[in-house]
């Protein structure tokens, strides 16, 4: 799993195909899940290897970044890749303005119905209740999360990266509505150098063209 300093509430770091690294904030906490892994989608950009929950500790790891919760074990991890390959269907079908299928809807629901963490207010002295959160319980909490995000309940809007190399998927909540990019470090950037570029080459061209007679 890639560390690094959190740099917001959400988000993580993603790696592409050519070993750089960049901060991606998704938006919400269920869209930053659904890129744990490969999604089956080349545009995306990520290397092709791209996993960051190969086993029960990994699991734990991205938990602990997040939440307070005992360690897992294998079944969590299958927990956990079943939603979030139901939460990446999802996704992908609300970004595109498409209906999702059943089965995804049906177990992003079953997630969610279980039971997740508990509200906690910090700068208590005792630990609430007899035992420390489950990792299954921060699967509800996930689950939860998209049911919110999909069913409109959070605002903004599913969007896709609006450069043509690039697929990432995120949830726009800036005031005006206007987010264009997966991450301004990556595609904002490309994009910004690809504008400066071709005004350089405009100038070129019209300096090389003859004075009209």
């Amino acid at each position: 799993m890639i560390s690094g300093e959190r740099l917001s509430e959400t988000g993580q770091w993603l790696e592409s195909q050519e070993g750089t690294r960049w901060w991606y904030d998704s938006g919400a906490l269920c869209l930053d899940f659904a890129y744990t892994g490969p999604n089956d989608d080349t545009g995306d950009g990520l290397a092709s290897s791209w996993e960051q929950l190969v086993n029960s500790a990994d699991l734990d790891e991205w938990l602990s970044d997040r939440f307070t919760v005992s360690a897992g074990n294998e079944r969590d991890l299958r927990d956990a890749l079943t939603l979030r390959e139901a939460i990446a269907h999802v996704m992908k079908t609300a970004a595109a303005q498409k209906n999702p299928l059943r089965r995804d809807i049906d177990i992003i629901n079953l997630y969610a119905a279980t039971p997740d963490l508990p509200p906690r207010l910090d700068g208590g002295s005792r630990q609430a209740g007899r035992t420390m959160p489950r990792a299954g319980q921060a699967l509800s909490t996930i689950a939860r999360d998209a049911v919110s995000v999909f069913g409109g309940e959070r605002g903004g809007i599913i969007r896709t990266c609006d450069a043509d190399d690039c697929s990432l998927i995120y949830l726009d909540v800036s005031r005006a509505g206007t987010r264009r990019w997966c991450s301004m470090q990556r595609c904002g950037n490309r994009h910004k150098v690809r504008q400066h570029r071709a005004r350089q080459r405009a100038r070129a061209e019209a300096n090389a063209q003859p004075a009209a007679q």
